[in-house]
């Protein structure tokens, strides 16, 4: 049975969200429990409102809308869902894509009269990006028992503010127990975030699991010095330890190979003077594989190298470990349940793994769970550039549809 997907309904509802935090030039920024983030919240949570969902919030602001299935809402629903929260330099797809769509598809099968066994459901879930407060997927974490929810509250972000503190200044905090949400299966669609669907020529991607994640932050103490004045071989220089560090971490995704990444995003040096020695510097390292082995190879490289720069320098060196998610992998059914539904549309389609994280990750262990990609315009994300078109969005949303009416159990409303 499939059901009509409003695409122009469901691109409103993504401008909409996207002029809040909205970003010169395009994209927007609304970090985890930000003002624009408690706006965000809003205007979704109205959206589950207008479809007369039964709405339900966490103590950690994670949110979720239940629509009934023949026996109320009891039985444990087929959740759809994402985030809202983005980076500083977000676009307009990367997890909204995932909650609006979930949406639509509720509103869709409500037109069209369908009663389902069980409960359909849409969620967002707090700090998925891990952009202000680190972790990622943080919420999604906390409602799955992942990540411990005392140890999340007590997190300061960039700012110096805490999780808990700043669910309470935007009031995002719900009545209902971390954990209160369970559902039958999950399943997330997606923009792809990467240039493979676009170079493939392929209109669909069945997510077979995401990549091993692992975040660290160096900090290297060293002395500051007149930059003319000190000769060469008597500094204690930070800021070559973390050139040294940036540079390995480039070797190791070379010399590994694919699917090995590595990434400095962050790197600060101080006093930073343009002619004082560096006395301090901190960078992070983040690294990703899909298998677990080869991931802890690459961390410990980069570690023992890391350590012998501090060392030869004079330098001291700490390392603490930010995040760190072993790969996952999805339910192998519901996978290939949406690589047939697929092919069976007429879609080009493939199976691939997911190089970014998401809260999907997360609830694999408990459930069912498998994601549905849509192709990334030049494979850009975290960027004010991000474009899917609604032409690559609609059979994305379509499929979602149709997986989730499978699982739900369905017939049509004779009423």
């Amino acid at each position: 049975m499939s059901v009509r997907i409003d695409i122009d309904r469901l691109s409103a509802r993504i401008a909409a969200l996207g002029r809040i935090g909205a970003l010169p030039g395009g994209g927007c920024k609304r970090l985890a429990l930000s003002p624009e983030d408690a706006e965000g919240r809003a205007l979704v949570t109205g959206w589950f409102r207008d479809l007369g969902l039964e709405l339900h919030s966490d103590q950690f602001g994670n949110t979720w809308a239940i629509r009934p299935g023949r026996g109320g809402t009891t039985a444990a629903p087929v959740l759809m869902g994402s985030h809202i929260d983005t980076v500083a330099t977000g676009g307009l797809y990367d997890g909204a894509l995932g909650v609006l769509a979930g949406i639509e598809v509720i509103e869709a099968v409500s037109e069209a009269g369908i009663e389902t066994e069980r409960p359909l459901a849409v969620a967002f879930f707090t700090n998925e990006e891990g952009a202000r407060f680190q972790p990622d997927m943080m919420g999604s974490g906390v409602a799955t028992g992942a990540l411990d929810l005392a140890a999340m509250l007590a997190q300061p972000g960039i700012d110096g503010m805490t999780v808990g503190e700043a669910l309470s200044r935007i009031g995002a905090a719900g009545p209902e127990p971390a954990g209160a949400l369970r559902p039958s299966c999950y399943l997330e669609l997606h923009i792809e975030q990467g240039p493979v669907l676009e170079r493939a020529g392929r209109a669909i991607g069945a997510v077979t699991g995401v990549q091993g994640i692992s975040w660290s932050e160096f900090t290297i103490e060293g002395a500051a010095a007149h930059a003319g004045t000190t000769p060469m071989d008597m500094r204690r220089d930070a800021g070559v330890v973390a050139a040294g560090i940036v540079a390995e971490a480039r070797a190791i995704a070379r010399d590994f190979g694919p699917p090995q990444v590595a990434t400095v995003g962050r790197l600060q040096f101080a006093p930073d003077i343009v002619n004082v020695v560096p006395e301090r510097a901190q960078l992070t390292v983040d690294l990703r594989n899909t298998d677990d082995a080869t991931l802890r190879a690459a961390e410990a490289r980069l570690a023992e190298r890391a350590r012998a720069l501090a060392e030869a320098e004079g330098c001291t060196l700490t390392q603490r470990s930010l995040a760190r998610f072993a790969p996952v992998g999805f339910d192998p059914d519901l996978v290939e349940e949406i690589a047939q539904a697929a092919a069976g549309a007429g879609l080009s389609g493939c199976k691939m793994p997911s190089g970014a994280g998401h809260d999907a990750q997360m609830f694999a262990p408990l459930c069912p769970t498998a994601m549905i990609f849509v192709p990334s315009q030049g494979g850009v994300s975290h960027n004010i550039r991000e474009y899917t078109s609604p032409a690559q969005i609609l059979p994305g949303v379509q499929l979602l549809a149709q997986v989730a009416l499978a699982r739900a159990g369905h017939r049509q409303d004779r009423t």
